[in-house]
């Protein structure tokens, strides 16, 4: 029989978050070995549960819950969401300029679809979230990755920026804080962004998703709250912030300059129109999230859970040989280098393969974060304190395993690269 195949489109998509290495650990998994995973921010998974009032309002709301909505979303949630960009200082947002969608991974794929033609072109950061990547490949349009610095502190490289502007290119996407670096950007350099925006018209997407994830008294400043005369698409929701990853609940707000967007803001409502709506119960959960008792400040004050663990792993990772990492000021992740002329990695997928084989400890390499050297890697920093620990000196025991062997085992391949044949990636 004639071949099946997957879409061309998907040529150039890459979501290594839940690529062939979990599936190697899924494997494992139903052999019966324990797997540490340190690979994806599913904080549910970590014992980080939603606050109670959110999940007693979409119980009490269910018999509600049956019919579809707006395609937009309900009203009272999308007034709570409106109440929300008030207080983040963002001007001129009405409840026609909101659309709920499940989860905000959703919508970037929506606001994507929406916009790009063929060859049009989207600034991206590296690394990046891969999705922003994927979602500009989807709807044909062509990444261009502009670099955030680790040498700043990962702060993007504003000279890059303009550098990769090209007369294709038609936005920028902005993700702060930043997943994977756990950078927070201050408004210095959000001003400049905005103002390259401004010069050459394009549209900003603003990814915020983890606005409240901040640690060290940071504030986070909304970067649609700077200018009203540039079109910014800001995305949020509740799957960080108030450990909601499965309710896929998230939203996306249009605001600035709308005057000269009214077609592709009837792009974006003919989508949202097409997949109906989002789903019900996880609206019932907004207003009373945005309203009601900020838990995750808890979590991430001197002495919350999310604070410890932060600072335990950021710890234990910078005391291994040959390993730096710039401290996160947001979110749950860390994007740690490996010193190239110790760890002479070629293949970095293949090398969170081995860890996980060897030492049963799941990480997603940096290339899967469009980082363009096989140097670094991301982990979360979920798991408890015992578990981190564990985690890592696991990992810490493979480097030192890695170091001892590179350039004296027979079995070398490439540059040096040292693949144990039982552990290629099948």
């Amino acid at each position: 029989m004639r071949s099946i195949h997957k879409s061309k489109k998907l040529a150039d998509v890459c979501y290594d978050i839940r690529g062939p290495v979990l599936e190697k650990a899924r494997q494992m998994e139903e052999e019966g070995q324990k797997i540490i995973k340190l690979n994806i921010g599913n904080v549910g998974a970590f014992g980080f549960d939603p606050p109670d009032e959110i999940v007693r309002d979409m119980i009490s709301n269910m018999q509600n819950a049956a019919s579809y909505t707006d395609s937009k979303g309900l009203f009272a949630p999308r007034k709570a969401i409106m109440q929300y960009t008030q207080e983040k200082k963002i001007s001129g947002v009405t409840i026609d300029d909101i659309y709920i969608g499940n989860g905000a991974s959703e919508l970037i794929v929506m606001s994507m679809n929406a916009l790009l033609d063929n060859g049009d072109e989207v600034l991206v950061p590296t690394p990046d979230y891969p999705l922003w990547t994927a979602a500009v490949s989807l709807s044909g349009g062509k990444p261009v990755h502009y670099i955030c610095d680790e040498q700043s502190g990962w702060l993007p490289d504003i000279d890059d920026i303009k550098k990769k502007i090209t007369p294709h290119t038609k936005a920028i996407v902005v993700i702060n804080p930043n997943n994977p670096t756990g950078a927070l950007y201050p408004v210095e350099i959000l001003q400049q962004i905005v103002e390259v925006a401004r010069q050459h018209e394009l549209i900003v997407f603003a990814d915020e998703i983890y606005d409240k994830c901040l640690y060290d008294e940071e504030t986070h400043i909304s970067l649609a709250s700077l200018a009203d005369d540039v079109l910014f698409i800001t995305f949020n929701g509740l799957s960080k912030n108030y450990r909601s990853c499965g309710y896929r609940v998230g939203w996306m707000v249009v605001s600035g300059d709308k005057r000269h967007a009214k077609d592709y803001i009837e792009g974006l409502n003919m989508l949202s129109s097409m997949r109906l709506c989002s789903n019900v119960p996880g609206q019932y959960a907004i207003q009373t999230a945005l309203g009601g008792y900020q838990s995750i400040n808890d979590l991430v004050a001197p002495g919350g859970r999310l604070r410890k663990q932060r600072d335990l792993a950021h710890k234990l990772l910078t005391e291994i040989p040959g390993v730096t990492c710039v401290k996160p000021k947001a979110a749950m992740y860390m994007f740690p280098k490996l010193d190239p002329k110790m760890y002479p990695i070629q293949d970095d997928k293949q090398f969170a393969y081995e860890l996980l084989a060897q030492e049963k400890v799941l990480i997603v390499q940096g290339t899967g974060f469009n980082w363009v050297n096989p140097d670094h890697f991301r982990v979360v920093f979920l798991p408890n304190s015992d578990d981190l620990t564990n985690a890592f000196s696991r990992i810490a025991r493979f480097l030192e395993g890695y170091r001892k062997r590179y350039g004296t085992t027979s079995s070398v391949s490439g540059k040096g690269k040292i693949i144990s044949p039982e552990l290629r990636i099948a």
